[in-house]
């Protein structure tokens, strides 16, 4: 079986449908309905507004952590890179992981969201 979907609540889907709508479009997503955007091989990512009384995202907290995501070169991790700054969303420095090149990015609420290069 294949990995379907991932669904995200968020704090707030105004702040963070723009940041989604970048990073996603930006890895290659493209958005199929309000909120919810698929990859070329079906996975789908769902942005849902958490109820308000909830605590919010802590990075070692049970639950997502963060998502993962491999670009194919360090071209299209730059292009992820350079899409988001010109969105006007901060843009952490790479991190070298001896035959790895990341960057994690970090969403309005807090979670990260990674893009590797496997050299």
């Amino acid at each position: 079986m294949k990995l379907d979907h991932a669904v995200i609540l968020v704090r707030s889907l105004e702040a963070s449908l723009p940041w989604y709508t970048t990073m996603l479009g930006a890895i290659g997503f493209t958005k199929t309905r309000e909120h919810v955007w698929l990859s070329d091989d079906g996975f789908a990512i769902d942005l849902k507004q958490a109820n308000a009384d909830t605590p919010g995202y802590q990075r070692y907290a049970p639950g997502l952590n963060h998502l993962g995501f491999t670009a194919p070169d360090e071209a299209a991790l730059d292009a992820v890179r350079g899409a988001m700054a010109a969105a006007g969303h901060p843009v952490a420095d790479k991190q070298h992981f001896g035959d790895s090149i990341a960057t994690f990015f970090k969403d309005p609420d807090g979670m990260r969201v990674e893009v590797t290069v496997y050299e």
